[in-house]
């Protein structure tokens, strides 16, 4: 052999005695292998590279392993294979809710609920909705309007189930991106605000009064100063006396008329579309020559004094009811949708091009939601309105916005509407069949519906929501005299 070989053997041969010593010592003393970084205990001698594998993608599988409850706001059990493959992973959601166990008097006991008496104690503040039992009715009328609570709520007693949406509920407050007070502060507000005697305060002040009390002493709202915390107030007069002091939460809001701007805001709260009470206009081929009222109006002509500082709105529908009530081609209905019937007043609004949204008492009001479902242009004449999720649809794509100031010009609202060309309002035609669907609540939610869109519209303020508490904990070690 050469010498040159004989020089690059040796070093091989070196190695391959040193592995063989070092086998045929732990061979003799017993000694097993540990995962380096794993965490496992010791396997038996006899264990294999499969068994190995098996057991570092459980320990990964728990590590990662997120709180969740079922529908009765139980806690599932990780460990029952039959509910782990018929669950809605928390890690997935786009939002983690932590929902308080609020007493049945603050939601669904307003509706005449009430918990079996034979019923679990865990199960005593929800209805079973998950079991395939009807949940209980919200009122109808003008009161479903603002029952965005009611949806929301019943949305998250069924989470964990599939079809899985947007937000999932959680067990623990520690995993949650948020934490939802379940209060029908709206349902409440619309029953029980008049005080009955002999009592001297309204059920719904009193309702108001025990939260503000319950929510203090949470751990939750100590926690982050109730910056993560989620309360739906859609009635403008909802939650009246305790939201001066719970504005630190985010509020779920139909708009800020009604509100001072240090209460709300943009920048912290959510804006969620009525519930809209015409009827969807499903197959909807009615295009622009099947239309022959070119604008439609539904609604009172004179609005009510309402003394806000913060809503400077004037009442600008009489002006154009005298301006235009004598446009062949223009309609105008007073009263609500409740007044003339929903079916009649969807028929006006399927057989209108455009729909007129005019500030009300409110900057907003549910005409628009009803326009969006009849496929009706809306015409929105309100300087200080905000729209639900905004930051994710293009209104304008969809709708016309004229200044109040504009609007009362004469002919200035007739020229602009009549300059409007087929094209571009098959255009936004075709755009409202496109996004009616993010303005439907329902349950069970459906994709993309105005419950998942809210969810959505959630989640985008967690990172913000999160500086928000972040920053309110950066004395709080030394405010406790440093415990």
């Amino acid at each position: 052999m050469p010498p040159r070989a004989r020089t690059l053997l040796m070093p091989l041969a070196a190695a391959t005695l040193l592995v063989a010593s070092t086998i045929f010592l732990f061979a003799a003393t017993g000694a097993r292998w540990r995962p380096a970084d794993t965490g496992l205990p010791v396997p038996a001698a006899d264990f294999s590279a499969a068994v190995i594998e098996s057991a570092v993608t459980d320990a990964a599988a728990a590590k990662e392993e997120l709180s969740f409850v079922d529908e009765n706001g139980r806690p599932d059990d990780p460990a029952s294979s039959s509910a782990a493959a018929a669950r809605c992973d928390p890690s997935h959601a786009a939002v983690r809710v932590f929902m308080y166990d609020l007493p049945p008097e603050f939601h669904f006991g307003l509706l005449g609920w009430s918990p079996p008496t034979d019923g679990a104690a865990d199960a005593a503040m929800w209805p079973d909705v998950g079991s395939g039992a009807a949940a209980p009715r919200y009122p109808g009328g003008l009161n479903q309007q603002h029952s965005v609570e009611y949806w929301l709520t019943l949305d998250l007693l069924s989470s964990s189930s599939p079809p899985c949406g947007a937000a999932v509920r959680v067990a623990d407050s520690r995993d949650a991106d948020v934490v939802f007070v379940p209060f029908f502060a709206s349902l409440s507000y619309n029953r029980h605000s008049r005080v009955v005697p002999p009592e001297k305060v309204s059920r719904d002040k009193g309702l108001q009064e025990r939260l503000v009390r319950y929510l203090m002493a949470q751990p939750e709202w100590k926690r982050s100063g109730g910056a993560d915390h989620v309360i739906v107030a859609h009635h403008p007069n909802s939650l009246l006396h305790a939201r001066s002091v719970l504005f630190p939460a985010v509020f779920v809001l139909s708009d800020f008329g009604r509100y001072h701007p240090r209460v709300a805001s943009l920048e912290k709260d959510v804006i969620a579309p009525y519930k809209h009470m015409a009827k969807t206009f499903v197959n909807d081929s009615a295009g622009f020559d099947d239309r022959p009222t070119l604008l439609y109006f539904r609604g009172a002509i004179f609005r009510k004094e309402v003394k806000i500082d913060s809503w400077k709105g004037g009442n600008i529908r009489q002006e154009l009811h005298y301006m235009l009530k004598d446009e062949k081609d223009v309609y105008f209905a007073f009263g609500s949708v409740q007044d003339h019937g929903a079916s009649k007043a969807s028929q006006g609004m399927h057989a209108s091009k455009f729909c007129l949204n005019i500030a009300g008492d409110t900057p907003s009001s549910n005409r628009l939601f009803d326009a969006i479902v009849s496929h009706c242009v809306p015409v929105i004449i309100s300087d200080d309105i905000e729209l639900p999720y905004e930051d994710a649809l293009d209104y304008s794509k969809f709708s016309i916005f004229v200044r109040s100031s504009d609007a009362v010009k004469k002919g200035y609202l007739m020229r602009l509407i009549r300059g409007v060309s087929k094209h571009q309002w098959t255009m936004m035609w075709r755009r409202l069949k496109e996004v009616d669907k993010h303005f439907e609540y329902q349950y069970p939610s459906q994709k993309d519906d105005a419950v998942q869109m809210i969810w959505q519209t959630l989640a985008r303020k967690v990172p913000a929501i999160r500086l928000k508490s972040h920053r309110s904990r950066r004395f709080s070690r030394y405010d406790r005299g440093g415990k």
